[in-house]
């Protein structure tokens, strides 16, 4: 049931790629965020994130522990799918778009889930405009998730993803899971603190 998703290249306006060890990489993530969450087209739309992943492989378990991460803050200010105890995988991803489209008038969504890349790549997180693909590293046709999506390069695609995927290191992926989580959540509360204030102008 593993699904990594496929790094596409994207113009650079709309891209960021960074490495986990980049002494900068919050203020970069943060920054990047408001980029994407500030162009208009998230007024007045409810926010909803979607962590792909599963808990049966380290390499793909990024989503789940970002979604796990995130639930702890309790936050009213966007509605979150995909944790450990309730991941969001190639089994139920179908059903839970069908059932986020249902309860919601078009939410603006994150995607998050993990990636293989190249060798020098690997340890890297990414966000992009767009929507990501889940499955298309482990060769699989699932629906695109996300008007952006955030991606953690966990470890090198190319070949025997199954095998490279359960064989991934677990400290990698919960570093690049921490990162992740505490910059979504910096940049979300930063982004509705600025946008009270320009409706208090």
């Amino acid at each position: 049931m593993n699904r990594l998703s496929k790094i596409t290249s994207r113009p650079e306006a709309s891209s960021l790629k960074i490495p986990h060890t980049d002494p900068n990489i919050h203020s970069a993530i943060i920054h990047r965020l408001l980029f994407h969450l500030s162009d208009g087209r998230i007024q007045h739309r409810p926010l909803v994130i979607v962590c792909i992943g599963t808990d049966r492989s380290t390499g793909d378990c990024l989503g789940p522990l970002v979604g796990t991460s995130l639930a702890r803050y309790n936050s009213s200010l966007f509605h979150l799918y995909g944790t450990l105890d309730e991941p969001v995988h190639a089994m139920n991803l179908k059903d839970t778009l069908t059932a986020i489209h249902e309860k919601f008038d078009n939410p603006f969504v994150i995607g998050i889930d993990a990636c293989l890349g190249q060798s020098s790549s690997v340890g890297s997180i990414q966000i992009s405009d767009g929507p990501l693909k889940p499955g298309a590293g482990v060769h699989k046709e699932l629906p695109p998730v996300g008007d952006i999506h955030v991606t953690g390069i966990v470890n090198v695609g190319g070949f025997m993803e199954y095998f490279v995927l359960q064989n991934t290191r677990l400290s990698l992926v919960m570093r690049l899971s921490d990162i992740i989580a505490t910059c979504l959540f910096a940049g979300i509360k930063e982004w509705n603190r600025s946008t009270l204030l320009a409706a208090q102008e």
